[in-house]
């Protein structure tokens, strides 16, 4: 294969961090190549300079073998690179058409949009990806499977030879996982080069041609996927053994902490009843849509239930809004940190702190010093790699930011918790330290609720599985005498 992209001798300094420390990487044509590393490795600090959101500190970019100084984003894209974030960059309220060809319009006439040659466009792309809805659809009407393809649309329409992809499966089935992968192997077989960005180290051996493995900025190694096992991945990109990938623990099963009857919320929930004890981690599966997330919303009082009783330590409680839940000692790890378990531009001390402020102030004045106790505690029990507790946690890396929810919750004093895709978008040394954390928490007597869409996750973590459909619970397992099999044929049923 020829050569379309060489990175070579990469550094990249922020103030008091080297993020890259000369790594170099090389892009064939027509290649899936993936970008493996564990969070805060370096791998996106290197595609953001490959797209033009930094410019990096030292070395030498190469496309075609000559030299270039990517500028900006739109320069990237000038020059054939395109990216699809993990957060998609859509506009709701237009159409897949229109978010398509943003900016780059057909017009009639001066100032005329022409509409039809732009729906024409765009349908003739999306054609081509094997889309099946209607390229006038409204964005914030189509599931995430389909948003993906209007950004695969979008990097087409751009004529993108480099197309970067950033945990493009975290939020898809595995049905529309084997949607994506055709897709990425019809653009392979066009001549687009894909650098794949993932932690779920399963799809590295389905999809990739080569490997590329940061730690700590440095680049440890490239391999061909056919060369490496998945041990050999991980001790690459955490310099230790992971014998165990889900070190389960079990812990003494206590008393009811949570039972809830007969939960209704129309056309979402339909009489959900379930219990749960101190001790425990009850697993929910379930595709996506099954209702999972909206039982965790209205558990934690986010959405308002049509009926139903909570009983909270045997008692019957009105959860009417998350403020309530936390009083009555409910944390929730929500699915997306970034728009709902976090807020970006406070400092890490704050997000910590936010939901025990009142433990935190007198006479409604915050106490720093005990705010800054606080996080430093969290940061230590967590081992949470900032640059200080007054960071913003928009800088931390995105297993580092899970940490920050974890010790928010922890810092609420919770006994309840909620976990919704609690390892999404994290590295496996990230994952092995939340799954520790969960073990040490049953062992104290915490109760937990863990969704997850990693089935393996889900049997290897849990104590029992309930399993949803259409919004109902459609059966329960005992994890250690269940498998994957057993649990998909029940939410597909």
């Amino acid at each position: 294969m020829n050569t379309i992209l060489e990175m070579l001798d990469i550094h990249k300094t922020f103030p008091g961090v080297a993020a890259l420390d000369g790594v170099s990487f090389e892009l064939r044509k027509g290649e899936v190549h993936v970008l493996l590393g564990e969070n805060g490795a370096g791998k996106s600090t290197l595609m953001k300079i490959l797209s033009g959101a930094y410019q990096k500190t030292s070395g030498r970019i190469l496309l075609d073998g000559s030299e270039v100084e990517i500028r900006n984003p739109k320069h990237a894209q000038e020059l054939g690179i395109s990216t699809i974030y993990q957060e998609f960059n859509l506009v709701g309220h237009l159409s897949a058409a229109e978010n398509i060809f943003l900016g780059r319009e057909p017009y009639s006439i001066p100032g005329v949009l022409d509409r039809k040659a732009n729906n024409r466009s765009a349908a003739e792309i999306l054609r081509g990806l094997g889309a099946r809805f209607d390229a006038r659809s409204r964005v914030k009407e189509l599931g995430m499977a389909e948003q993906q393809i209007v950004e695969v649309a979008k990097a087409i329409s751009l004529r993108a030879r480099i197309l970067i992809m950033d945990e493009p499966t975290s939020a898809l089935t595995e049905h529309e996982i084997q949607e994506l992968f055709a897709r990425i192997r019809s653009l392979r077989q066009a001549g687009v080069s894909v650098v794949y960005i993932s932690h779920r180290l399963e799809e590295i051996f389905e999809i990739g041609d080569r490997v590329t493995v940061l730690r700590d900025g440095k680049r440890i190694g490239t391999h061909s996927i056919a060369e490496v096992t998945r041990p050999d991945l991980i001790r690459l990109m955490v310099a230790r053994e992971l014998t165990q990938m889900f070190p389960k623990e079990r812990a003494p099963i206590g008393e009811e902490a949570l039972r809830v009857e007969r939960l209704n919320r129309r056309g979402v929930l339909k009489d959900i009843t379930f219990s749960l004890r101190r001790g425990e981690v009850l697993g929910i599966a379930g595709l996506l849509g099954s209702g999972r997330t909206a039982l965790a919303r209205a558990l934690f009082g986010v959405d308002k239930l049509d009926s139903g009783t909570v009983y909270i330590k045997g008692k019957p409680r009105a959860i009417s809004s998350p403020r309530s839940a936390v009083k009555l000692g409910i944390g929730f790890l929500t699915e997306d940190r970034k728009t709902q378990g976090l807020v970006l531009i406070l400092a890490l001390k704050e997000n910590v702190c936010l939901p025990s402020l009142e433990r935190f102030s007198r006479f409604g004045v915050v106490i720093g010093k005990d705010e800054d106790a606080a996080a430093q505690n969290y940061v230590k029990q967590l081992r949470i790699k900032t640059a200080g507790i007054e960071q913003k946690v928009m800088f931390l890396s995105g297993g580092n930011q899970q940490k920050v929810v974890l010790g928010k919750w922890l810092c609420s004093r919770a006994d309840i918790f909620i976990f919704d895709e609690p390892t999404r978008g994290i590295d496996v040394g990230a994952k092995a330290e939340i799954y520790q954390l969960i073990n040490q928490l049953t062992a104290a007597g915490v109760a937990i609720i863990m969704i997850s869409s990693e089935l393996p996750e889900i049997l290897g973590m849990s104590d029992r599985i309930l399993v949803m459909h259409g919004g109902e619970i459609k059966g329960e397992f005992a994890a250690s005498s269940t498998t994957q099999e057993d649990l998909l044929h029940c939410a597909l049923s």
